[in-house]
C-alpha cells in the first residue's frame, strides 16, 4: 500500500513519540509499503491552526494518491479542517489517527483545555480509524467522540536498546552502596513533573538519592531555567546532573548504572521510557494519572503516587536505600514485566494487520456499495496481544 504519515517538524526528533512513529515508519516499508512521511511547520497552537485554513495541507493528501494516511494526532489543530474537506472527496485515502495522548487531558487550567477540547474533537471526528497506545488513551479518545470505528491498541515496546542485563549483575548493582541512582528520561517539558520531582527530593537526605535527567532541553527555553533555578535555589546543583539527549550506547550505560526510574509526577500516554528502564531492572516510580499503571505495579515492579503527594515520596527512597533486597526484588520483577511485553516487531505487525484490514473494508465497501463491514466495530479484532 502506499502511505502517508503525517508529522510536525522531523522525524528524528527525540521523544517517545516521534520514537514511536519512526519504528513504525521503518516497520511498514520493511513489510513492503510505501510510506512516505509528510512534514508540516511546527510553532505555536495559534501558527498550526492557520496552517489548517490553508489549502495546501488538503491537496498534498489528496495529489499523493495515498491508500491510507497515518496522521500523528498531536498534529490536530492543522489537519481537523483540511480533514473536513478531504470527506467530501468520492474517492479518498482513509485517515487513520495515531493517538500517543490527548492534549486536552493535560493538567493546564480548565478554561484551556476546554478551548483544546473542540479542535480537538473535531480532528478526532473526522478519521476512518485509530491506533493507541495504551488503553487509557483509548479510553480518552472515547471520552471526546463516541464512535464505532475501527480502532487498535498498538503497544510501545522496551527492545529498543538490544538484550537487557543478567539478574545476576542487576542483583549485583542492587547491593552497590551509596546513594540511589535516580533515573529521569524525557524532554524537559511541564507534563513531564520535573518541577514538583524537585520539591519532593529536596525533602529527602542527599546521602539517599542522586538524580540524572537524561532528555531535550530546548523545548520550552523558559521552562528549564525554571528547572535550572529552581535546582540552585534548593541547593541540589550537586545532586542532579543534566545529561540532555543521549545517543543509544551511552543511554544504555547510564541505564546499567542506575538503580530507580523516577518520574513519579509526569503525565504519560503510555511512558516508554518507564519499559524501556524495566528492561534493564529498573523498578519505576510513575503518577496514577495517565498510563504508567498499565506497566507499574504498586508494590510489585514500582510505586504509583498522585500528581500532587510531594511528600509521598521521600519515604518510598528511604525504604529502598536500606531494604536493598527489596530493591532487588522490585527490579528482578521490573525485568519480569518486560519479558511479558511485545516487542516492537509484533506492534507493528498489528499496525500492518489493522492497516490492511481496513483497506480491505474499504475495497469491500466500493464494490459493494455496503456502509461498513460489522466487524470493524468490535475493539477486540485489532488490539495488539499485551
Amino acid at each position: 500500500m502506499r502511505i502517508g504519515f503525517i508529522i510536525y517538524g522531523s522525524l528524528d526528533t527525540l521523544t517517545g513519540g516521534y520514537l514511536y512513529d519512526q519504528i513504525v515508519v521503518q516497520g511498514l516499508k520493511r513489510l513492503g509499503h510505501e510510506v512516505e512521511v509528510i512534514s508540516l511547520p511546527s510553532g505555536c497552537y495559534l501558527q498550526k491552526l492557520l496552517c489548517g485554513f490553508s489549502q495546501w495541507p488538503a491537496r498534498c493528501m489528496l495529489n499523493k494518491k495515498f491508500d491510507i494516511i497515518i496522521q500523528d494526532e498531536l498534529c490536530h489543530p492543522s489537519l481537523f479542517l483540511p480533514n473536513k474537506q478531504l470527506l467530501r472527496q468520492k474517492t479518498r485515502p482513509l485517515l487513520v489517527a495515531l493517538v500517543h495522548h490527548i492534549l486536552c487531558d493535560e493538567p493546564r487550567h480548565r478554561w484551556h483545555n476546554m478551548l483544546l477540547a473542540f479542535a480537538e474533537r473535531s480532528f478526532l471526528a473526522s478519521v476512518d480509524g485509530f491506533i493507541c497506545n495504551s488503553e487509557t488513551t483509548r479510553r480518552k479518545v472515547r471520552s471526546l467522540v463516541d464512535h464505532n470505528r475501527p480502532e487498535l491498541i498498538a503497544y510501545p515496546a522496551g527492545d529498543r536498546l538490544g538484550s537487557p542485563l543478567s539478574a545476576q549483575v542487576i542483583e549485583k548493582r542492587t547491593q552497590r552502596p551509596g546513594p540511589l541512582e535516580l533515573f529521569f528520561l524525557g524532554i524537559v517539558i511541564p507534563r513531564k513533573g520535573l518541577l514538583p520531582l524537585l520539591r519532593a527530593l529536596h525533602k529527602v537526605d542527599r546521602k539517599v538519592w542522586r538524580l540524572t535527567v537524561v532528555g531535550g532541553l530546548d523545548f520550552d527555553p523558559a521552562h528549564t531555567a525554571e528547572v535550572r533555578q529552581l535546582c540552585s535555589q534548593l541547593d541540589l546543583t550537586d545532586s542532579v546532573r543534566f545529561l540532555g539527549p543521549l545517543q543509544d550506547a551511552r543511554l544504555i550505560e547510564v541505564l546499567s548504572n542506575s538503580h530507580l526510574f523516577c518520574m513519579p509526577y509526569a503525565y504519560e500516554g503510555f511512558g516508554i521510557a518507564i519499559l524501556e528502564a524495566m528492561a534493564f531492572g529498573l523498578p519505576a516510580i510513575g503518577c496514577q494519572n495517565g498510563a504508567a499503571g498499565e506497566t507499574i505495579h504498586h508494590g510489585v515492579n514500582g510505586f504509583l503516587l498522585a500528581p500532587d503527594d510531594l511528600a509521598g515520596l521521600g519515604p518510598l527512597l528511604i525504604k529502598l536505600h536500606k531494604d536493598r533486597q527489596d530493591l532487588q526484588r522490585l527490579a528482578l520483577a521490573a525485568c519480569a514485566t518486560y519479558a511479558r511485553s511485545p516487542g516492537w516487531q509484533d506492534s507493528v505487525a498489528a499496525i500492518d494487520s489493522f492497516l490492511r484490514e481496513m483497506k480491505g473494508f474499504q475495497d469491500q465497501r466500493e464494490i459493494t456499495g455496503r456502509s461498513r463491514n460489522p466487524k470493524t466495530s468490535r475493539r477486540e479484532d485489532f488490539d495488539a496481544t499485551k
